[in-house]
């Protein structure tokens, strides 16, 4: 990372996009073009799709294999072949990573594949797997040519689904995250190409009226309707569709849309400037710690600091890397540095304000605050919802958190918190259907704590049908209670956590591969989530496997960390009226 940063790097910026490199400056203004291509794309298609997300993202553009590999050196330690190009998701910020020296049509795919994603996570609360994936494939394989695009292009894919027997339509349509499918890299391969070419199908293939079909398929599962019975009504018996499908994939060509770059993505027009040494090193600090890599990113961090001990982006990386190691006093302090030096870094703020104990007037103006800077950042109002439940504001909470929950509808427990608050006001079945939908089209922890909610609804306001069912693994046990400390050591040594339940400690060990899940109300969120740092008090459901030594009540199997809506503060007692003077 140091050696990446030993030159530093040009910023060239578009309409809508930010784009670092220490190469060209000319390729990376086609890189920015390309993005600014891809957005448009999507402001044609889909007018009302918001395409700025409250977590900015930033493309960096390193010149060649060896800057590739100092921004990322885990992938070189990979058996295969090196991508041209990567896309780190995150709640707060996010990164696209392209190589200069890879001009091929489709080396960026896997970029804008995951750039799409972004784009579909930000706009609607959940999509079938194979259309979530299909439809990333279909935009990903975009070609951008100097003057137009061409949206469609045939996926190397292809020749995948050409060599191998279709994967029934029905299991295909019943893929979740969960499925082998989804995992196993044989099976991933194949239902990567189907889901892409049942996708363009649905949409180019004969009779599909130019994908007006697929939309009316689109709208219905969107309402709240069963994939399976919306298929049937929109496409007919999936059976028939299969054989269309498989005649469709042995097509000599296969058709695409043509449209022409907008106006805005000249790349003349596009202004440029030379990062500093320390603005360099603190931007790459920057993206290491956002790729959950705070050794990589100290270095370069200490030398921003070094050289310009004022910038405010170096004192908010330094704030981040003592917030990963628990140093928290220290953490708040650089922070507060940082937005002193610097009043546009709201992220630094958002901490400052989390991290230390404070009047709740002087809590809510911070984040107030937060939200001029970036009315996109979703976790502020989560934050503030749940200072307006402490204070008994209700319907302030339920509004804060509609409003989080239309900023980032993928996120299953945005919309548990509302189901939450509306138990709270007595809208019970309200609350049982968010219960219900979350249960349904969520799994995991997240379905889970759906469950929970399900279960805290009277019975009376609950509607009829079968009752979610909590999901646990197979051969264990469950405990909960509230984490009293945790312990980690090597990866050898794993971790050990002590569970408070019902005034008796209990501890467990974890080593190796565990699945850990947290409500997405947990103010860090997941760019900055350790099971080693700050869960301390949440609420925590173990399922372990029992030893069989007395050492410790068994092995975590699954860890779900629960965070609960406070309770309203009770109201201050009113002070005794002293005796009337004696005559």
């Amino acid at each position: 990372p140091a050696q990446a940063g030993q030159k530093a790097w040009t910023e060239v910026r578009s309409p809508h996009f930010r784009v670092l490199t220490d190469g060209n400056g000319g390729d990376a203004r086609r890189v920015a073009r390309e993005f600014e291509q891809m957005r448009a794309v999507f402001a044609a298609a889909f007018p009302k799709m918001r395409l700025d997300s409250g977590a900015p993202l930033l493309v960096l553009a390193p010149r060649d294999e060896a800057s590739m590999k100092g921004l990322a050196p885990e992938l070189w330690k990979r058996k295969g072949v090196k991508p041209a190009g990567f896309f780190q998701h995150g709640w707060e910020k996010q990164y696209a990573v392209v190589r200069l020296d890879q001009m091929a049509p489709d080396a960026y795919e896997v970029v804008y594949h995951e750039y799409v994603h972004s784009l579909l996570h930000l706009n609607f609360r959940w999509l079938p797997t194979w259309m979530d994936e299909g439809f990333a494939e279909l935009y990903g394989n975009t070609r951008f040519e100097q003057t137009r695009m061409l949206i469609g292009a045939p996926s190397w894919r292809l020749r995948v689904i050409q060599s191998q027997p279709l994967i029934p339509l029905d299991t295909l349509l019943a893929v979740t995250p969960a499925s082998p499918y989804y995992h196993d890299e044989d099976k991933a391969q194949m239902f990567y190409a189907e889901a892409w070419a049942l996708t363009h199908f649905l949409i180019f293939g004969p009779g599909m009226e130019g994908g007006r079909r697929f939309n009316q398929f689109f709208r219905l599962v969107q309402q709240g309707e069963e994939q399976e019975k919306a298929f049937h009504r929109v496409f007919g018996d999936p059976r028939e569709m299969e054989k269309g499908l498989r005649e469709y994939v042995t097509k000599f060509a296969l058709s695409a849309w043509v449209m022409k770059n907008p106006p805005q993505s000249e790349e003349k027009d596009f202004g440029a400037r030379e990062l500093t040494a320390a603005e360099t090193e603190a931007e790459l600090g920057s993206f290491h710690l956002f790729a959950q890599d705070p050794a990589s990113a100290r270095g370069p961090t200490q030398q921003a600091l070094a050289a310009d001990a004022q910038l405010g982006l170096a004192h908010e990386d330094m704030g981040f890397l003592a917030f990963a190691e628990g140093r928290d006093e220290e953490a708040e302090r650089e922070f507060a540095r940082a937005y002193e030096l610097d009043g546009k870094l709201y992220l630094s703020l958002y901490y400052r304000s989390l991290l230390v104990p404070a009047e709740a007037g002087s809590r809510e103006k911070d984040l107030l605050q937060v939200l001029s800077l970036d009315p996109e950042f979703a976790p502020a109002y989560v934050q503030l919802a749940r200072l307006y439940v402490s204070q008994g504001k209700l319907e302030e909470a339920l509004a804060q958190s509609r409003k989080a929950e239309e900023l980032e509808p993928a996120r299953a427990g945005y919309h548990l918190m509302s189901g939450q608050i509306l138990l709270r006001l007595g809208r019970g079945a309200a609350a049982a259907a968010v219960a219900t939908d979350v249960a349904q089209r969520w799994f995991g922890p997240d379905h889970n704590e759906a469950v929970e909610l399900w279960e805290q609804v009277p019975a009376q306001q609950r509607p009829a049908g079968a009752a979610p069912v909590a999901t646990v693994p197979a051969g264990t046990e469950s405990a909960e209670g509230r984490v009293k400390s945790v312990t980690c050591g090597s990866p050898d040594q794993g971790m050990t956590l002590v569970l408070e339940e019902q005034g008796q400690s209990r501890s467990f060990h974890a080593r190796g591969v565990w699945q850990t899940g947290f409500s997405d109300t947990l103010w860090y969120g997941a760019d900055h989530f350790s099971p080693c740092r700050h869960v301390q008090g949440l609420r925590a459901i173990v399922h372990y496997k029992p030893s069989s030594s007395g050492g410790d009540a068994g092995e975590i199997a699954a860890l779900e960390l629960r965070v609960d809506l406070p309770q309203p503060a009770a109201a201050p007692k009113a002070e005794a009226a002293p005796p009337p003077p004696r005559p």
